[in-house]
C-alpha cells in the first residue's frame, strides 16, 4: 500500500482541519475519527496499556477506533509517537488493501482503501513499505539523513514535518501483507527502551489486527461475490437453507443483444474482456442508485431495488440506473479503453433492460452443502419474459405497468403483450427517450 504524507504538512497549525489530509488517486477515505486525546487516559503505564489490549480493546468492533485509541494510550504511557500508519492486505479483486493514518498534530485518524492500481506507481515502488512487504524485516531510518532521503523519497516529506525517526515493521498475517510504521519528532528519535516497549505493545495489538482482518476479508470476499446486502445477512448468521424473507422490489433483468454470435466470433479471452467491460458499466449504474446486484447469468444480470415506504424512490432509482447503464454502454461503444479497443468485431454492444415490480423471496436456496443467496418468485420469471419482448419491440428499456406505478417520470405506453407462462397479457411501457434496438441486433 502506498504511504504518503498529507499536504499541507501536518505541522502547519493554520491549515484548515479538512485540508490536512489529501490523498493521491487510488486512495479513498472510508471513514474518519477525530476523538483526539479524549479517547484515552491522560497518563497510564505500559502494564495498564497491555491490560487494556488484553481485555477492553477486544470489545471494539472498528479497527479505526482501536488503532486511534492505541496511539493515544501509547502517548499517555510516555512513548513519543507523533505519526503512525497501519497497513493490511485483503482479499478483493480491486483492492490492494486498507490503511489507517494517525497524527498527533491534527488529532485525526483516517481509514482509507487502496486500489490495486497503486501497486504500479512509483510512490509504492519507492516506499519503505514495499521493502517491508518483500523482506519481512523491520526498518529504521532518520528522515533528516540525506542518505535516507535518497533511498526513500517519503523521508523528505517526513523531514519537512520535523520527524527525527521512522520505524516500520511487519505484523502477522500469513499470506497477506501487513505492516505498521511509527515516527517521532523527539530529538534523537526513539530510544532503545522506547522501541522495546513499542514491540511489546504491538505483539498484543497484532492479535486485534488479525481478528479485524479475518472479518474484513470475509466481508470483502462475500461482498464481491454476493453483494453487500446478501453478504451482511450471511455474516450475521442467516445461512440456513430456506432462510430469508419475502420483499417487494423493482426487479431488474438485463441481457446483451447478439451475445451468442459475439462469443462465436471472439476468442474466449476477448469475450471475457468484452463481458467485463459491459458488466462494469451496468453494475456501476445499479450500485450508484442503491440497487443490489444478485447474479450474473452468462451475459444476463439480475438485480433488485427493494421498495421502501416511498415506492417511487426505488422505481425512480431503477429507471435512473437503467438510463445511466444505456448511456454508459453508448460511451463504451464510442470511447472504449485501450484493451477493449484493440479487440476487433465487438462493436456496437447493445443490451435490453426490463423493470418489473413484485414480491420475491430473498434468501438461501440450494442443496445443504451448496447454497446461493438470491431472489426467486413469479415476478422474477415475469421480468425475464418481459426482457425477451425487446427482440420484438426493439426498445432497450421496457417497464411493466406494475413497475410504472412506482416511477414518477411520464412513460410511453407500448401496449399489452402475452407472456409465456403468464395468464393475462401484460401492459408494457418505456421512457420517451429510449433508443430503439435495431432489428438486426435484437436477436441474441
Amino acid at each position: 500500500m502506498t504511504e504518503l504524507d498529507p499536504h499541507p504538512v501536518e505541522t502547519d497549525p493554520t491549515a484548515p482541519r479538512d485540508a490536512v489530509r489529501v490523498y493521491p488517486p487510488g486512495v479513498t477515505i472510508v471513514r474518519r475519527s477525530q476523538r483526539g486525546r479524549s479517547c484515552a487516559p491522560d497518563i497510564l503505564t505500559i502494564e495498564e496499556l497491555q491490560r487494556w489490549l488484553l481485555l477492553e480493546a477486544s470489545r471494539e468492533r472498528e479497527l479505526l477506533l482501536t488503532f486511534e485509541a492505541l496511539l493515544w494510550r501509547m502517548n499517555a504511557a510516555g512513548l513519543p509517537i507523533d505519526r503512525a500508519t497501519l497497513h493490511i492486505g485483503t482479499l478483493h479483486p480491486q483492492l490492494l488493501g486498507f490503511a489507517w493514518n494517525w497524527r498527533s498534530s491534527d488529532g485525526l485518524c483516517d481509514e482509507v482503501q487502496v486500489q490495486q492500481s497503486t501497486a504500479d506507481t512509483d510512490a509504492f515502488k519507492l516506499n519503505p513499505l514495499r521493502r517491508i512487504f518483500e523482506e519481512g524485516a523491520a526498518l529504521r531510518r532518520n528522515p533528516q539523513d540525506a542518505a535516507a532521503q535518497a533511498e526513500f523519497p517519503i523521508m523528505r516529506d517526513l523531514a519537512a514535518g520535523g520527524y527525527t525517526e521512522y520505524f516500520a515493521l511487519p505484523l502477522g498475517g500469513e499470506g497477506f501483507r501487513h505492516a505498521v510504521t511509527l515516527s517521532t519528532t523527539r530529538p534523537g528519535g526513539f530510544s532503545d527502551e522506547h522501541l522495546a516497549e513499542i514491540k511489546r505493545v504491538l505483539v498484543l495489538f497484532t492479535l486485534h489486527v488479525e481478528r479485524h482482518i479475518a472479518v474484513r476479508i470475509s466481508t470483502n470476499a462475500l461482498g464481491a461475490y454476493l453483494g453487500p446486502v446478501a453478504a451482511a445477512k450471511v455474516l450475521s448468521g442467516d445461512i440456513k437453507r430456506g432462510s430469508g424473507e419475502p420483499i417487494r422490489a423493482i426487479i431488474w433483468v438485463s441481457d446483451m443483444r447478439g451475445f451468442t454470435d459475439l462469443s462465436d466470433r471472439l476468442s474466449g479471452w476477448d469475450t471475457i474482456t468484452v463481458l467485463n467491460a459491459y458488466f462494469e458499466v451496468f453494475v456501476d449504474a445499479v450500485l450508484a442508485q442503491g440497487g443490489e446486484v444478485l447474479k450474473f447469468i452468462g451475459d444476463g444480470l439480475l438485480a433488485v431495488f427493494p421498495l421502501g415506504d416511498d415506492g417511487c424512490a426505488a422505481g425512480d432509482a431503477a429507471l435512473a440506473a437503467a438510463q445511466a447503464a444505456q448511456a454508459g454502454l453508448a460511451r463504451l461503444n464510442r470511447e472504449p479503453p485501450p484493451g477493449l479497443a484493440a479487440i476487433e468485431g465487438w462493436r456496437p454492444l447493445r443490451a435490453g433492460i426490463a423493470l418489473h415490480e413484485g414480491e420475491v423471496f430473498f434468501g438461501n436456496i440450494g442443496a445443504p452443502n451448496r447454497l446461493d443467496f438470491t431472489v426467486i418468485g413469479p415476478a422474477v420469471n415475469e421480468a425475464s419474459r418481459v426482457e425477451a419482448l425487446q427482440k420484438i419491440l426493439g426498445r432497450n428499456i421496457l417497464i411493466t405497468a406494475a413497475a410504472a406505478r412506482h416511477i414518477s417520470m411520464p412513460l410511453e405506453p407500448l401496449g399489452a403483450y402475452p407472456l409465456r407462462g403468464v395468464a393475462t397479457p401484460m401492459t408494457i411501457l418505456a421512457p420517451h427517450d429510449v433508443v430503439a434496438i435495431h432489428p438486426q441486433t435484437a436477436a441474441s
